[in-house]
């Protein structure tokens, strides 16, 4: 088993102790090794009972439970406590705000055993009546239910990417030709419909083989003799697979590729797309390449060719009166990433392997920006350990040679007031800063925007992180008016994060164009806390290109010259 699906059944197993109020020194134990262990780089799977006991956190009982789950896939104690647990208990711990001890008084005191029962007590006003509830946490809670019903049959970009190549490497060892296509071609941040096209000019046989693969369970009723309509086991978002001959498969890419709003869209002629990939034009390209048919519609339509991650609305056209295509920013016109943690606080790596890392992946420059003091829960950093690191950075950067830098960096907190949590002295160390709210998410548009406005003054904020902390699928972010928030960091050349973790994808793709139209340059940056996490970058450029993100207006597109000379400018600038 991975560390990860480890890690998680400990969790899980002291947050349900803690449930039903077992030992607590018992119940610490497991909740303390989880979280040390979530951290650890060792293959837990795989470490003996002996060598397990030398990790942080972890005792003789908890190193003999982390054998048997490696080795049986379960775990006694887990399965015994979920056995006296409804499921529906186990669903409330997804509602924001909803803790151990709630989630055991809501149980027990109102019999509330599912997320049906939660949403009726709460419109019933008995959530309220509870001591240590009260109103609001009633209206927290509604509105948090609201949200994730809104969510159902959803998943994130990189889960629906990681379903639909599941898919494809399944499916191409069948049909000459499959095609992944829908919202995951076009880069959606939530796919509630994983969506390929399968090549076949018999359906009837295609259905046929489809029903034997062990792995797709079919949804009858949805389905017709040409969509395949079901799941794939262990997710719970559609999967609609479409059968087209051979000579309907690049049309179909691009209509099925497209929203229905960008079908719509007419140039000139007054043709729509979708009339325009139906066109005889298309025909004459049918055996061409699928960009070759897809430019072919478009000029049909009298319109610009669009990129599929941009064929949402009308946008990309109004985008495309200003810009040209090879304007967008790719992953190669990265140079370097900053806003990333090492073992300093809460990430996986030192912070050497993760620049040794970057230096692989050929970018050249690493941005170190570890958790500031006030986030004493991801171990941040104290100024006394803020000197250490830099030191170790001085180092490190001693063994490079011009070709590649670790920047000093922080992801300080902005705390309520909008202040940053260290004093001048300490920001002034750093070669840039990214301010961040990561507590009190609880705010009105006003207090939000008042919050990060005044962090956005701060001269020591170079890049403000994850503008509205939202996590997607899980979590609503705080509320903003984006417009104030980008103009301020155009009127004090502060950078926006594009925050490309997909839990988080973080300043939304929609305010894109808008901050480069301030001048507000935008950096692709994966908040990443391990080597894999620095891939991230992947769905930060595909967001990026979703809103209009332009090589021009992505920071760390800069050359590690450029990048130098622009922050000890900034610094120059703070001091004058």
């Amino acid at each position: 088993m991975t560390n990860s699906e480890i890690v998680d059944l400990l969790e899980l197993t002291g947050r349900l102790m803690e449930l039903h109020d077992r030992d607590t020194f018992k119940t610490r134990t497991f909740q303390t090794a989880a979280f040390n262990l979530d951290k650890s780089t060792a293959d837990l799977g795989n470490l003996p009972v002996e060598e397990l006991i030398k990790l942080p956190g972890v005792g003789k009982s908890v190193a003999q439970k982390i054998r048997e789950i490696a080795e049986t896939g379960h775990l006694t104690d887990l399965d015994e406590l979920l056995a006296q647990t409804p499921a529906g208990v186990l669903d409330m711990f997804r509602i924001k705000g909803l803790g151990v001890k709630k989630v055991r008084t809501l149980w027990q005191e109102l019999g509330v055993t599912n997320l049906q029962d939660l949403q009726l007590a709460g419109e019933n006003g008995q959530i309220a009546n509870i001591k240590g509830f009260g109103a609001s946490t009633q209206d927290k809670i509604l509105s948090a239910l609201e949200f994730l019903q809104e969510q159902q049959g959803k998943v994130r970009m990189d889960k629906a990417a990681m379903m639909a190549n599941m898919l494809y490497d399944e499916l191409s060892a069948h049909f000459e030709r499959v095609e992944i296509s829908g919202q995951v071609r076009r880069k959606a941040q939530e796919v509630d419909s994983v969506q390929l096209l399968v090549q076949t000019s018999d359906p009837v046989s295609a259905m046929l083989t489809l029903t034997k693969l062990p792995n797709l369970k079919q949804n009858e009723r949805e389905s017709s003799p040409f969509v395949w309509r079901g799941r794939l086991t262990g997710f719970d978002v559609q999967v609609e697979l479409l059968f087209y001959p051979s000579d309907q498969m690049n049309r179909q890419l691009f209509i099925q590729t497209a929203a229905e709003s960008h079908l719509q869209q007419a140039g000139a002629g007054g043709v729509p797309l979708l009339q325009a990939a139906y066109a005889s034009v298309v025909s004459e390209v049918t055996g061409k390449d699928t960009a070759e048919v897809e430019q072919a519609i478009y000029a049909r339509a009298g319109l610009p060719y669009i990129v599929p991650e941009m064929r949402e609305d009308d946008f990309a056209f109004r985008w495309a009166s200003h810009h040209q295509n090879d304007e967008l920013v790719t992953w190669e016109d990265l140079r370097g990433t900053l806003h990333n943690h090492s073992t300093w606080s809460d990430g996986k790596q030192s912070v050497a392997g993760m620049a040794a890392y970057c230096r692989e992946l050929g970018l050249s420059y690493f941005g170190i920006a570890d958790h500031s003091k006030t986030a004493s829960y991801a171990g941040g950093l104290d100024a006394e350990r803020v000197r250490q690191q830099q030191v170790e950075i001085d180092q490190i950067n001693a063994g490079f040679g011009s070709d590649f830098k670790i920047f000093k960096g922080i992801e300080s907190d902005i705390l309520g007031d909008g202040s940053l949590d260290y004093d001048d002295d300490t920001l002034a160390t750093f070669d840039y800063v990214v301010a961040s709210v990561h507590q009190t998410l609880t705010m009105s548009l006003e207090k939000a925007t008042t919050r990060l406005l005044r962090a956005i003054e701060n001269p020591y904020t170079t890049i403000l992180g994850h503008p509205t902390g939202r996590l997607l699928l899980a979590r609503e972010g705080y509320p903003i008016d984006h417009r104030a928030v980008i103009d301020a960091c155009a009127e004090h050349k502060v950078i926006i994060e594009i925050n490309a973790s997909p839990y988080r994808l973080d300043i939304d793709w929609h305010w894109i164009d808008y901050a480069m139209q301030q001048g507000v340059m935008l950096s692709i940056n994966p908040d990443a806390h391990d080597l894999v996490g620095l891939l991230d970058m992947h769905y930060g450029v595909a967001i990026g290109r979703k809103g209009g993100l332009t090589k021009a207006m992505t920071f760390n597109a800069l050359t590690l010259e450029e990048m130098s000379s622009y922050l000890q400018q900034r610094r120059a600038e703070i001091r004058k």
